[in-house]
């Protein structure tokens, strides 16, 4: 996996540690929607950090934070994966999320502040994941 990629990138702990930052923001944010006590499946959701979350997106969180902290622990390539395709899940899900707004259909409890935060964050850790592929004159 990832043989393509350049394994001693100058600023991998750059991305190594971008990537641990936003997992622990997400994980935070889970812990925070988990004591909360909001129900599994909501549209309503509970107000944690200043978005609004339900018992799926809490746990949703939890994970991406976790594999995001795991990539960097590991480093290298996994990292730089990792970041890779949690950056582009994330905004995938604020576009999807954002077309569910105010619809019965909004079952993580997504508000506009939510969707503005998994783009934001989205670019950012892709961005992580990306230096080293674009930095080091691989083609694409």
């Amino acid at each position: 996996m990832g043989e393509h990629l350049p394994m001693d990138s100058p600023l991998g702990g750059v991305y190594r540690v971008g990537g641990a930052l936003a997992g622990s923001i997400l994980l935070i944010f889970a812990v925070l929607g988990f004591r909360a006590g909001v129900e599994l499946i909501t549209i309503e959701g509970e107000e944690v950090m200043g978005l609004h979350t339900n018992g799926l997106l809490s746990l949703i969180s939890a994970v991406f934070g976790l594999a995001l902290i795991a990539g960097a622990i590991i480093g290298g390539n996994v990292a730089a994966m990792t970041n890779t395709v949690a950056g582009i899940l994330l905004l995938v899900s604020g576009l999807v999320n954002l077309a569910l707004l105010r619809t019965d259909a909004n079952f993580l409890a997504f508000r506009m502040s939510n969707v503005i935060f998994s783009f934001v964050v989205g670019i950012v850790v892709l961005t992580f994941g990306l230096y080293g592929r674009v930095s080091s004159g691989d083609p694409h």
